[in-house]
């Protein structure tokens, strides 16, 4: 079936397979994911009157095949605010057809409307296409460790 994608903001009813690209994401970067109240979680943070999350979906032939998500944050070195895309993901079948090129322009379309000055991302260090990719895109990468501390 040929992919014809469309990019728009993600819907309440887009929701369970929202989860669903999460969860193929997860097992692609190699880490565990439990889809345990993330409805609920996901409902009340993409759908309030002033979301903590953004989050676009790339559909195909009435089926999500990507999706990526952002939201608005501050660089105190840069004293400028700057677009935090937390999540980029497609399908395997929408790999390598300038969809993640068009979701990219996107963001930073989305950005500008926000008021950033910058989009930021990570990806794994194993992740080479798409590092690769990104490059390809003219972004430059910072190394540095993630930490994280469970509360």
């Amino acid at each position: 079936m040929k992919i014809i994608p469309t990019i728009r903001f993600a819907q309440k009813t887009d929701v369970k397979a929202l989860i669903g690209l999460c969860e193929l994401h997860a097992t692609y970067e190699k880490a565990p994911y439990d889809k345990t109240g993330k409805a609920i979680k996901f409902t009340a943070d993409l759908f309030a009157p002033d979301p903590i999350v953004h989050c676009l979906v790339v559909e195909s032939n009435a089926a999500l095949i990507g999706y990526a998500t952002y939201m608005k944050q501050y660089a105190t070195w840069d004293a400028d605010y700057y677009l935090y895309m937390d999540c980029l993901f497609l399908k395997e079948c929408a790999r390598g057809l300038g969809i993640g090129e068009k979701l990219m322009r996107r963001i930073a379309r989305e950005a500008r409307t926000l008021g950033c000055s910058s989009v930021q991302w990570q990806t794994p260090e194993f992740n080479e296409r798409a590092i690769k990719f990104y490059h390809r895109l003219g972004a430059t990468s910072k190394r540095k460790e993630r930490f994280f501390q469970t509360l």
